[in-house]
């Protein structure tokens, strides 16, 4: 699969600030990539120079294997900000606007206008329409120009449950409709609910990237004790090679486990080394206590 989006190095400093550190990633085609993180870690930055919106202090990038051109630019619709909509016109006058501006054929608004699932609302005054509403007719103005990858900033943010959940789907149907899709965000659940990829971010660094189902792979957690007292427990434990961590934690033993491994195949391990084990609980180990695992790894 090619890449879309190829950052080699990529760093910005605003005066004592560093916000970006020689950040590199790269974005397959066809996928919904998220750039997760904090505020503050760099997301909006990144999008903003590879937008060409900011200047970069150091590195390059490439979209489709060359650098950013007007031909490019066409290939890519983005949605950085809410864009400033006339309250008192439709939502079809507009789109018929902003096309405008962008000088593109009217012809493509019913199109865009029924992948947002607005085509029932086009003549309704965009002041009455809710804020999922409204960020999806901020969404269909970015698909104007029949973009091949589609960049979104924080494309939930401020929504409402309900709004939240339309916005998701949409990206979901705008990806099958074989687009690639970049979006930043802070929150873990609306990465891992629509994304295939991901990068986390911190303080501007690349803490790690790849596909969500590696990154945040639902581990075990299992607790142990009884049998051999507490030190002879851990000793073995650290010696199984499906034991990613073992430690002593309130008088038991809890260990991490590589994905794919069950609790019994621990108890297995303990009896061939002649201890019995008093008690073995399973836990599954939470997203969010990975995702701050990873966030905060090597952090001074």
């Amino acid at each position: 699969m090619a890449d879309i989006l190829n950052i080699q190095g990529l760093s910005k400093r605003y005066g004592s600030v560093q916000a970006l550190d020689q950040l590199s990633i790269s974005v397959p085609q066809g996928s919904i990539y998220g750039l997760l993180g904090p505020n503050g870690s760099g997301k909006t930055t990144t999008l903003g120079i590879v937008l060409d919106v900011l200047n970069a202090t150091g590195g390059s990038f490439q979209w489709f294997g060359q650098p950013l051109s007007k031909s490019t630019k066409r290939r890519i619709g983005a949605l950085l900000e809410t864009p400033n909509f006339y309250p008192y016109l439709t939502g079809e006058e507009n789109l018929r606007i902003t096309a405008d501006v962008k000088r593109i054929d009217h012809s493509r608004i019913p199109a865009v206008l029924e992948t947002v699932g607005l085509a029932g609302r086009k003549h309704s005054k965009f002041k009455g329409y809710s804020l999922g509403m409204k960020q999806r007719l901020a969404i269909a103005a970015a698909l104007l120009g029949d973009p091949e990858v589609l960049v979104l900033d924080e494309p939930t943010n401020g929504l409402d449950p309900e709004g939240i959940a339309e916005v998701r789907q949409l990206i979901l149907d705008i990806s099958a409709q074989g687009k690639t899709i970049i979006l930043a965000s802070h929150l873990l659940d609306e990465v891992e609910k629509v994304c295939t990829h991901m990068a986390v971010l911190r303080s501007g660094k690349l803490k790690v990237q790849g596909p969500v189902s590696s990154i945040m792979a639902t581990n075990d957690l299992v607790f142990i004790n009884g049998g051999a007292p507490l030190e002879q427990l851990l000793q073995v434990a650290r010696t199984l090679p499906f034991v990613s961590d073992a430690r002593a934690v309130h008088q038991q033993i809890q260990l991490t486990l590589h994905p794919n491994t069950d609790g019994s195949a621990v108890n297995r391990a303990f009896f061939a080394q002649g201890i019995a084990l008093g008690q073995l609980v399973v836990r599954k180990k939470s997203l969010e206590s990975q995702f701050m695992e990873i966030i905060k790894a090597d952090q001074v």
